[in-house]
């Protein structure tokens, strides 16, 4: 038990946010300089281009997806510390929701960069996503020609909400809290050279079309949703799944019977999304 609460707060103790502004600067930075040599028209041409003729193109554009990638993971790192200390409990609900929701949006900006790939994770996601919109009722077209719209358009709407639309939704979503952070670089120099050295080491992962491959698993947070897919229809598997984690979410500011209610609900979808994506693994 000591054990266990020792790790607890350590974990608590991390400052979790100056990581993630740190991880959110160079992946802001390395988009830039990569967005400026992308053709959306030309997804694939234009992502090997860049590995291959752009003057260290392969390392701007791995610092883009790692730094994107780990971003992602270190805000997970702080949503958990801060359930855990319990400190979201001072915030009023309407501090807490916006920040509940800039989880999905921020996951959104992840998947639209594996989407704007144009390889085969990218295009087989990109598929599995606008046929999920299209499932929704009333709604489905309009949402899918907001966001997506690749049968269509191909990626120039994906394009745009990457590079602008999302992230100013998810800087409005997060600007109040994001602004009580100071993260100085030269106090996070290891970080940051471990994220420079890897990125220059592991280039960013592309994966063309293989012959007699039918089936391309997705993102890594994607396996259990392409997973359930295989049983459930595309709405309830898509859009209502999700949500009752962001909604279990949502509920844990309220009383103590309410909170313990959305913990347990929260740690059951947990399990079942990682058992999922496990199995996603193992099946293929």
């Amino acid at each position: 038990m000591s054990y266990l609460q020792n790790l607890l707060t350590r974990l608590t103790a991390v400052k979790w946010g100056e990581f993630c502004l740190v991880a959110l600067y160079f992946s802001v930075v390395s988009g830039v300089v990569v967005a400026l040599q992308y053709d959306p028209a030309a997804p694939f041409f234009s992502v090997s281009a860049i590995d291959l003729l752009v003057p260290f193109g392969d390392f701007w554009r791995s610092l883009h997806f790692y730094s994107s990638q780990i971003f992602f993971l270190l805000c997970l790192g702080h949503f958990l510390a801060v359930l855990l200390d319990k400190s979201y409990l001072r915030l009023s609900f309407g501090r807490w929701l916006p920040l509940v929701i800039s989880l999905p949006v921020a996951l959104l900006l992840l998947f639209g960069g594996y989407v704007l790939r144009g390889d085969a994770t990218g295009e087989n996601a990109g598929i599995i996503a606008e046929n999920i919109l299209l499932a929704i009722p009333l709604l489905g077209s309009f949402l899918n020609s907001l966001f997506f719209a690749i049968v269509e358009d191909g990626l120039k709407r994906v394009y745009a909400n990457h590079l602008i639309g999302l992230g100013v939704v998810w800087g409005v979503l997060c600007w109040d809290h994001v602004r009580k952070y100071r993260a100085h670089l030269k106090e996070h120099l290891l970080f940051i050279s471990f994220l420079l050295l890897f990125s220059l080491l592991w280039q960013a992962p592309m994966e063309p079309e293989a012959l007699g491959v039918f089936h391309r698993p997705g993102p890594w947070f994607f396996l259990g949703l392409q997973e359930i897919l295989r049983y459930m229809p595309p709405f309830w598997a898509g859009i209502v799944f999700p949500l009752i984690f962001v909604f279990a979410l949502i509920l844990l500011h309220g009383d103590e019977g309410r909170r313990q209610r959305a913990t347990y609900y929260c740690g059951c979808w947990l399990l079942l999304y990682c058992g999922l994506s496990i199995a996603a693994l193992i099946g293929h």
